[in-house]
C-alpha cells in the first residue's frame, strides 16, 4: 500500500484544535521525539512542538555511532555502559534499515597498548553478553593495515578490533517522528513556545507561535515536558526565574573529508589522545567523519560553529594516525553541536561530565529532562514519561517502546544507498522517478542524493525549507557544503512545485540556504 502523504498544514490544523492534551513535549531533538513517542505509545494524547526542524540542533550533529561508550569504562561508569549496550541492541533490532554494525579498530603504538585496550574491550564484550554485535579480537600489524590501509605505519605494533553500531541520526529522528504520528501523536516543526500557561498554581500548557504562517494559539495539557536540550534553562526560567543552571554546555566539532583518506568499511578509534580526548575517523555515506572535540561553552547557539582551534586540533590529531596528511582545503564540511550535560561538581572539564540523563519536576509541575544521547534516547523517553504521568496525574500505563518497530522497518538486504534509509518505503520513493524521470537525476555529482528525494521530503516528511532537505532529510550539507550550495537552486524548484510556491520563494530559500552553508565551509 502506498505511503499516505503527511503535510505540515494538516498537522498544524490538528495542533491548533481546542482540546486538552495529556502530554505536551517542547523540543524536537532525539530526547523530545523519544519522549513523545513513548507517551503516544502508552495512549496519551501527545503534542510535540519544535522551534526549528526536527533534529535540527545537536541531534543532527552526532558522531553517528550507536554505542555503549567505551571511554566511560575508563571512568568507572559501568552501569551506564551496561544500560547503553542494551539500548544499542534494541535500536539495532527495531530499526535494522537505519542501524548497522560497524567495525572499529584501536591502533597500538606502544607494546603494552594492545593488551591494555584488548582487556578493556573484553570487559565491553562481557557487559554486552548476548546483546553484542561481535566479539573483539587482537589484530597483528599486518591485519591492521589490511583493514585500514592509510593508517600510520611507523611505530605500529598492532591493534584491537571491536564492533559498535552506526546510524544516520536525522533519518532515525524522522523514523521516530513518523512512528509517533502513526500512534496519533501530533508532531509539528517550526513552532515556538512564547510563554507558559498556569492554572491553579501549576503549569498546564504553553503559548505557541507558528514561525511559518505567524498564527498564535494556546495549547493546554495535563503536563508540559521541557526537552529543549541546550536551551532547557531558557524554558525553566519561564517557569522559575533565576533557578540557576540546570545543564552544562559542551561543543563537539567534526570535519568531513573524502573517503580516500580512510578507504574501506572499518573506522578508526583513538581512545585517548595526548590530552585525554577520544578521536574517531568513521566512514559514513561514502565520506569520512573525523571528530570530536569537547570545549566548554557559556551560552547556547542554534547554529554553533567549530572554532579555528578545534579544526586545527582535529587536523593535527588525525594527521598523527593517518599516513596521508589532511589540509584545511581538503575539508568538505565542518560542523559542531552542543551537548547539554548534567552538572556534577565542577563543570570546567566537560569531557569528564556524565552523558547520563536526569529528569526533574519543578514546584509548579514543569518536567525537565537533560542529558542522554541517541543510543539511550528510548530509555530517556520512558523515564521522562514515567515522571510526567505522575506529575500530570495521568492514569498509569506501561511503556511499550522497548520492542516497538520503527517506521520503515524492514529486513531487506538488497536496499542500497540512497534508498536504504527509507526501509519499507524505499520502493515508494523510487517510484516518484516513474512519475517524472527527470527526478532521477543526482542533486549534484558530488552528492549521493537524487531529486526524487526532495519531492518525497516535501510530500511525506514535512520538509518546508530547502535546508530541511539538504541538511536533514538528506545529509548533503553535512557531507559537502559547497556541493549542497550548488544543488540548492534545483532542489528549491523541485520543492516549490510540490508545495505550490513561486519564484520569489525559490530565490529567498536559495539565498537563505547559502548563508547557512557558509558556516560549514572552512576558509
Amino acid at each position: 500500500m502506498p505511503t499516505p502523504p503527511l503535510s505540515r498544514d494538516e498537522v498544524l490544523d490538528r495542533a491548533t484544535e481546542l482540546r486538552p492534551w495529556h502530554v505536551i513535549v517542547v523540543g524536537g531533538g532525539c530526547t523530545g521525539i523519544a519522549t513523545a513517542l513513548d507517551a503516544a505509545a502508552r495512549g496519551y494524547r501527545t503534542l510535540l512542538i519544535e522551534r526549528g526542524d526536527f533534529t535540527g540542533g545537536t541531534s543532527s550533529r552526532s558522531t553517528k555511532l550507536v554505542h555503549g561508550g567505551v571511554r566511560y569504562l575508563r571512568q568507572g561508569q559501568v552501569q551506564m555502559v551496561y544500560r547503553a549496550l542494551g539500548e544499542r541492541r534494541r535500536l539495532w533490532r527495531n530499526a535494522p534499515h537505519l542501524v548497522h554494525r560497524l567495525a572499529l579498530i584501536v591502533p597500538a603504538y606502544r607494546w603494552w597498548e594492545q593488551l591494555w585496550y584488548g582487556a578493556g574491550l573484553k570487559v565491553y564484550d562481557a557487559l554486552a553478553g548476548r546483546r553484542g554485535l561481535g566479539r573483539s579480537r587482537l589484530l597483528s600489524r599486518r591485519k591492521c593495515l589490511n583493514r585500514l590501509s592509510t593508517l600510520e605505519e611507523r611505530g605500529l605494533w598492532g591493534g584491537v578490533l571491536f564492533h559498535d553500531g552506526q546510524f544516520d541520526d536525522t533519518r532515525l529522528g524522522w523514523a521516530l517522528v513518523r512512528t509517533a504520528a502513526n500512534l496519533n501523536c501530533v508532531a509539528l516543526n517550526y513552532v515556538e513556545v512564547t510563554g507558559l500557561v498556569e492554572s491553579r498554581g501549576a503549569i498546564k500548557g504553553v503559548r505557541v507561535r507558528d514561525r511559518v504562517g505567524g498564527g498564535e494559539w494556546v495549547a493546554r495539557g495535563a503536563v508540559v515536558v521541557n526537552a529543549t536540550g541546550p536551551f532547557a534553562d531558557a524554558l525553566r526560567t519561564m517557569d522559575e526565574p533565576g533557578p540557576g543552571p540546570g545543564v552544562v554546555l559542551s561543543r563537539g566539532a567534526h570535519i568531513v573529508v573524502s573517503s580516500t583518506y580512510l578507504p574501506g568499511a572499518a573506522a578508526l578509534l583513538v581512545p585517548s589522545t595526548d590530552d585525554g580526548r577520544v578521536l574517531f575517523a568513521i566512514p559514513w555515506h561514502g565520506h569520512v567523519v573525523i571528530g570530536t572535540t569537547d570545549v566548554p561553552v557559556a551560552n547556547p547557539s542554534p547554529e554553533p560553529v567549530p572554532s579555528d582551534a578545534e579544526v586545527d586540533y582535529l587536523l593535527d590529531h588525525a594527521g598523527r594516525y593517518l599516513s596521508r596528511p589532511i589540509g584545511r582545503g581538503d575539508i568538505l564540511s565542518a560542523w559542531a553541536g552542543l551537548r547539554a550535560l548534567v552538572p556534577a561538581g565542577s563543570g570546567e572539564n566537560t569531557a569528564a561530565l556524565s552523558r547520563d540523563h536526569s529528569v526533574s519536576v519543578s514546584r509548579r509541575g514543569l518536567v525537565t529532562v537533560a542529558g542522554g544521547k541517541w543510543t539511550t534516547c528510548r530509555r530517556v523517553g520512558q523515564d521522562t514519561v514515567d515522571m510526567a504521568a505522575d506529575a500530570g496525574g495521568l492514569s498509569p500505563a506501561p511503556s511499550v517502546t522497548a520492542n516497538l518497530r520503527l517506521y520503515g522497518y524492514t529486513t531487506r538486504r538488497d536496499l542500497l544507498a540512497p534508498w536504504r534509509v527509507y526501509g519499507a518505503q524505499a520502493d515508494d520513493v523510487a517510484g516518484i522517478e516513474d512519475e517524472d524521470p527527470s527526478l532521477g537525476r543526482l542533486m549534484h555529482p558530488g552528492l549521493p542524493y537524487r531529486l526524487s528525494q526532495a519531492t518525497w521530503a516535501a510530500r511525506h516528511e514535512m520538509a518546508v525549507r530547502v535546508e530541511d532537505v539538504l541538511a536533514r532529510r538528506t545529509r548533503a550539507l553535512f557531507l559537502n557544503a559547497k556541493a549542497a550550495v550548488a544543488a540548492a537552486p534545483e532542489v528549491a524548484r523541485v520543492m516549490a512545485a510540490e508545495l505550490g510556491r513561486g519564484d520569489d520563494w525559490v530565490k529567498a530559500e536559495v539565498r537563505s540556504f547559502g548563508g547557512l552553508a557558509e558556516r560549514y565551509v572552512v576558509g
